[in-house]
């Protein structure tokens, strides 16, 4: 079944017009028309939203997809890869991009893969820097030739992928518009960021967002702990329903309110949880929310 074939069905099954799905996503009909005819497909924002709105993973309603082209198939891309024989703490700075997809895979090679629709000169105009220090691995990528990170916010998307068995801690710099973080065991996550819209599925261990901007963060699922380190900025993090959690919020005029169904409702975290969701950094809000609502 295609993407186009799927979201057409799971919209019928809730019951809902294509009006109806286009009002909850902040998009037009027309756009919700061209997804379920095969003439096009959601920017990695979108397919985020009807994730989450229909409860079906990502990987679920984009997988045995035929004909149709696939988010991840581009015009362009430019892939650097090397081989990873032991666990190994991982340092990345990515510059700009339009979106960062990292995750984890069955393999022996940290794979980075840069993609664009219109950028032709992409491999003459980035270099992908991989080091092999001790036990840490360095990896930046390097624009040229005149390229901004403005023209990488627009035009260039960053998918890194990094051998499951040798993980330890990673630390990853990137300005984008979106980041998905999936499929990942390891110490911890440091992510320090300029975005608006983060994805995390499958993670197991610890997640740090340093991050001033006002964020959305979805957690599809919750294993372990995310925190989120914040300076002036009023962010929502979406969590599943039924999750048990503890809630803490730290720093200097900071505060945690929560939500069900898009409305406001008293605390649902529970104190002696194993999961943590921590908020911390100077006059700061974090919204917990859950239930059914746009994300």
């Amino acid at each position: 079944m295609t993407f186009a074939e799927k979201l057409k069905s799971i919209r019928k099954q809730a019951g809902m017009s294509q009006e109806q799905l286009a009002e909850k996503l902040g998009v037009s009909r027309q756009a919700v028309t061209k997804w379920e005819t095969d003439a096009g497909v959601p920017e990695i924002e979108n397919i985020m939203a009807i994730s989450a709105l229909f409860d079906i993973s990502i990987d679920s309603l984009l997988s045995n997809e035929k004909g149709a082209k696939k988010p991840t198939e581009y015009l362009y891309e430019s892939v650097t890869e090397y081989d990873i024989d032991e666990p190994k703490r991982y340092d990345m700075k990515l510059g700009g991009a339009k979106q960062l997809i990292l995750s984890g895979y069955e393999g022996e090679k940290i794979r980075v893969r840069l993609v664009s629709n219109t950028m032709r000169t992409l491999q003459n105009d980035f270099k992908v820097r991989i080091d092999d220090i001790k036990k840490r691995i360095d990896v930046d990528v390097n624009r040229k030739n005149g390229v901004t990170e403005a023209m990488a916010k627009d035009a260039v998307s960053i998918f890194v992928q990094i051998p499951k068995p040798y993980i330890g801690k990673i630390e990853c710099a990137i300005n984008a518009e979106t980041v998905e973080i999936r499929s990942l065991e390891c110490d911890s996550i440091e992510l320090d960021t300029k975005t608006s819209k983060i994805m995390l599925e499958d993670i197991a261990g610890t997640v740090e967002i340093n991050c001033n901007l006002d964020m959305e963060v979805l957690c599809r699922t919750l294993h372990g702990e995310v925190a989120i380190n914040q300076i002036s900025a009023t962010s929502k993090i979406h969590v599943p329903e039924g999750v048990a959690f503890t809630a803490i919020a730290k720093g200097i005029g900071t505060s945690i309110s929560y939500e069900k169904d898009g409305k406001q409702t008293e605390n649902f975290s529970k104190p002696d949880a194993e999961n943590v969701i921590e908020l911390n950094g100077i006059r700061s809000e974090l919204v917990i929310s859950t239930g059914n609502e746009k994300v």
